[in-house]
């Protein structure tokens, strides 16, 4: 046979050639002209050589790249590449060749009896659901109506519990009422829910209902009070098991449960004996789709592992003894068959152990008792401390104290802001200046007790004393305060981080880090970190742990949302990818960039991100830290003084209401938490407005260096997790309006994250799922990039999705759980797109419309990639 050849020429943009020798025949040579003549348009050049390389030679970048798979993918003509073909396939040559060996044969030359389900055709697009105005109102109004109850019904309990006692007698008749009053109080707030749940809703079957309507306002209040339990308090503890099986769920013997996300629909989780959860994991029961709630099973095999964050969505099972990687997720339809080890988004089968440690003794009698000896630390010392002490602060602080005197009744109101400002300067500056001292001393006493690479069985006293450690030296504040400047290594340090070789960067970690010990993390020199980093350096078994330490090499970057364990195989200058799943074996990745979930290698870096490295060496770099930790130092105290004005506040509206409490009682404290709540949500819109001199962002592409970006990073410091009080109600959505989104009517949000308000744009009736995320910039090494992204009509984002900047998603179109949309994509109106990095994903199996996969099938053009 005879190998055909041609001469191909390529005309660009402004009609110059490029001559290419193809040998994969005429259809070949087509796709290459066409593939050619796209990407020389959209870089803007006349001459794109189809041997050249996409990011070394033509110095294209991965937002160029997304732009031209955007425009292929509108050609009926062209087959359509992904993100990971353009990584896989650098050429213009050998990705042309791929699409095209790879690419489906005619429909008229396929008899009918040989096209599978999978091949069918799609069905027809979703229309856009519309929710009735009336019944979002009305669900919104029932909403208020309930917190404002239930507000008023917790003032009428604390009045009546103060009541009783001060009417003690003695430090031990206090005590004694403290106990009782706060024990009662405990109960009840755990039973509850457990009652309402069985009243409301029975037990959960798999199904689905509108939003807005009354079925759902029934669900949002159950998962309201499950996610406002106090038995979230014990994640990690056998009584959170005990108390998930009086919900309803299904649970086995040595279960241990390290996530704080609760599961809402728990007669539909089933999770067998042994098996163990790390933290970080969803597994909800059920997702929010398409303007509706679908409920399915989650089920879980014996000795099952589901690592760090991960995704389990509806209708999916795990088989015995099997497990689930870090950065992971099911989607809906698959199965993990017993005894296999899976991993990636949407997960595929690889050969990784994730359990990495030996078992333990660890019986039901242990179990037993390390519950027992917790409520009795909780009944006895906690809970009497808690309340005893908030009865000692109103009675002996003076400026609470005299106002509930029947003798100092008549106090005038011009004490009020004098008495409150020292109440607030004393509460919020003894936390800013004692809680470092406890956090550098108490931790490193209690990090003498556990050692290093030793298996400790779990629920016993070093069990303890690591969960007390990890808690402590997790405290957000402090990270946010320090966290994208020169002063978060030193705090990071003084907690137990090796950072001995750390050169400053001025941006060294983001505001978010966490880490199971701080005593066992060692960062490189010249590394940078973004937001979202969980360093995993325990490891678990159903009986056991061990602390072993992570070590995160030199001149690396790690994007956001990465978790990074013990063991990971990348060393020195590398690129961690937004999202990615970190390697545990195969050769040390250096040098290179790692992308997805499972991941494969990207280039490095590209020109785009290098063009501000003369600011990153010399005097010149001195000069610009020292200008920038003196801007970051500015932003920490004008942070720190708005912190403590909203403290002042909540001071301010505390001394009126006991001002005002002999005349209301109940009612006086009720109103104050709906006060308080509604003053929290201005105030920090206010801030965050007045910071931006009430103007709107506009995208950019500057160095870290540069003034514009450190005005940028203060915004990054607004608090905003009192929103998710927000989430499942309209209310959501404006406040979110209020701080700038321009946001469309009717919008679901479940607890979305949006890191640029003002450059993002939702439209109507988008859906929006826990743990999703919206980021319109990205920090790679010293360059920081920001583009606005655009939702469409009617959209949904999975559990745990990523959305990042510069991208658009057509009205209706869906991204499954887990799933990283890279910045510049263009998804088409209703789309199904999934994935780490997200591909266009038709629907083959499940639900019409919900466009899931029972098995996830390779991009076009592509197969499964994985670093082993």
């Amino acid at each position: 046979m005879v190998e055909q050849s041609s001469e191909v020429q390529i005309a660009g943009p402004d009609e110059g050639t490029i001559t290419s020798r193809n040998d994969a025949g005429p259809a070949g040579a087509d796709t290459e002209r066409e593939l050619a003549v796209a990407l020389a348009d959209v870089v803007g050049a006349p001459h794109v050589p189809v041997d050249g390389h996409f990011f070394t030679d033509l110095g294209a970048n991965s937002l160029v790249m997304a732009q031209f798979c955007a425009r292929v993918r509108k050609r009926a003509d062209l087959p359509s590449p992904s993100m990971k073909d353009i990584y896989r396939y650098p050429t213009i040559r050998s990705l042309a060749a791929a699409l095209c060996e790879t690419a489906p044969e005619p429909a008229s030359s396929v008899p009918a009896a040989a096209v599978s389900p999978a091949a069918s055709p799609a069905a027809p697009p979703e229309r856009v659901p519309r929710t009735s105005s009336r019944n979002h109102f009305l669900c919104g109004f029932s909403q208020l109506v309930i917190f404002l109850t239930y507000s008023l019904v917790a003032g009428f309990i604390t009045d009546r519990g103060y009541q009783w006692i001060a009417a003690g007698s003695g430090a031990a008749d206090i005590y004694v009422r403290s106990l009782l009053f706060g024990g009662i109080g405990f109960i009840a707030l755990c039973v509850f829910p457990v009652a309402a749940k069985w009243v409301l809703v029975g037990r959960w079957k798999p199904g689905e209902f509108p939003l807005w309507g009354p079925r759902y306002l029934r669900f949002w209040l159950l998962k309201v009070l499950l996610h406002a339990n106090p038995m979230i308090l014990f994640v990690g503890n056998p009584l959170y098991v005990l108390y998930l099986r009086a919900l309803g769920a299904r649970i086995g013997k040595g279960v241990t449960i390290l996530s704080r996300s609760v599961p809402v629909c728990t007669d539909l989780v089933t999770i067998g004996a042994g098996t163990v959860i790390r933290k970080d994991a969803f597994l909800l029961g059920y997702r929010a789709h398409s303007g509706h709630i679908q409920t399915g099973p989650i089920t879980l095999g014996r000795g099952a592992f589901v690592g760090e964050k991960t995704v389990l969505d509806i209708d999916t099972s795990m088989g015995d003894d099997s497990q689930l990687g870090h950065s992971s997720a099911l989607h809906r339809g698959q199965a993990v068959p017993d005894g296999e080890r899976w991993h990636g988004s949407p997960a595929e089968r690889g050969g990784t152990d994730y359990v990495r440690v030996e078992p333990a003794a660890c019986g039901t009698v242990r179990r037993a008792w390390f519950g027992f000896m917790t409520l009795a630390q909780l009944f006895l010392l906690y809970i009497p401390l808690a309340v005893g002490g908030m009865y000692m602060l109103f009675t002996e602080v003076p400026a609470l104290g005299k106002r509930l005197d029947p003798q100092t009744a008549s106090l005038s109101r011009a004490e009020l802001i004098p008495d409150a400002l020292l109440l607030s300067l004393v509460l919020f500056g003894g936390f800013v200046v004692g809680g470092p001292l406890v956090l550098y001393t108490v931790p490193r006493l209690l990090n003498l007790v556990v050692r290093p690479d030793r298996v400790y069985p779990l629920y016993g006293f070093h069990y303890a004393v690591h969960r007390a450690t990890a808690r402590m030296t997790n405290i957000r504040f402090f990270a946010w305060l320090f966290g994208d400047s020169s002063y978060i290594v030193h705090y990071l340090r003084g907690l137990g981080y090796d950072l001995s070789h750390v050169e400053q960067t001025g941006s060294n970690f983001g505001t978010e880090v966490q880490h199971e010990t701080p005593f066992l993390v060692s960062v490189g020199s010249g590394t940078m970190v973004a937001d979202g980093l969980s360093v995993v350096n325990a490891d678990y078994s159903s009986t056991s742990f061990r602390l072993s330490r992570a070590s995160i090499g030199a001149r690396n970057f790690l994007g956001n949302n990465i978790a990074y364990p013990a063991g990971g195989r990348t060393g020195e200058n590398c690129l961690l990818a937004t999202k990615v799943m970190v390697p545990l074996d195969g050769e040390v990745r250096e040098g290179v960039g790692l992308l997805g979930s499972p991941c494969f290698e990207i280039p490095r870096t590209v020109e785009r991100d290098a063009r501000f490295d003369d600011l990153r060496t010399g005097e010149t770099l001195r000069r610009r830290l020292a200008a920038k930790n003196r801007y970051n130092l500015r932003s920490m105290g004008v942070m720190l003084f708005a912190r403590w004005v909203h403290t002042f506040g909540l001071a301010l509206f505390a001394l009126v209401s006991v001002d005002l409490y002999g005349a209301a009682g109940q009612a006086v404290i009720g109103l104050y938490l709906a006060v308080t709540l509604l003053f929290t949500t201005l105030y920090h819109v206010l801030v965050e407005r007045l910071i931006m001199r009430f103007r709107r962002l506009r995208p950019q592409l500057y160095s870290i260096y540069d003034p514009l970006f450190w005005r940028h990073e203060r915004l990054w410091k607004v608090p905003d997790r009192h929103l998710n009080i927000f989430n499942g109600t309209p209310f959501k959505s404006l406040a979110w309006r209020l701080m700038g989104v321009r946001i469309g009517r009717r919008v679901f949000d479940d607890g979305c994250y949006l890191t640029e308000r003002t450059l993002t744009v939702i439209g109507d009736d988008c859906t929006l799922n826990a743990g999703s995320k919206i980021q319109c910039h990205s920090q790679e090494d010293g360059t920081f990039k920001s583009e606005g992204t655009t939702l469409g009509d009617g959209c949904t984002l999975g559990v745990g999705a990523h959305v990042h900047y510069g991208v658009t998603v057509g009205d209706g179109a869906v991204l499954a759980a887990d799933s990283f949309l890279m910045k510049g994509e263009e998804v088409p109106p209703h789309a199904r797109w999934g994935g780490n990095p997200a591909v266009d994903m038709p629907e083959a199996a499940g639900r019409p419309g919900d466009g899931d996969l029972a098995a996830p099938p390779c991009p076009a053009g592509a197969t499964s990639v994985t670093v082993s």
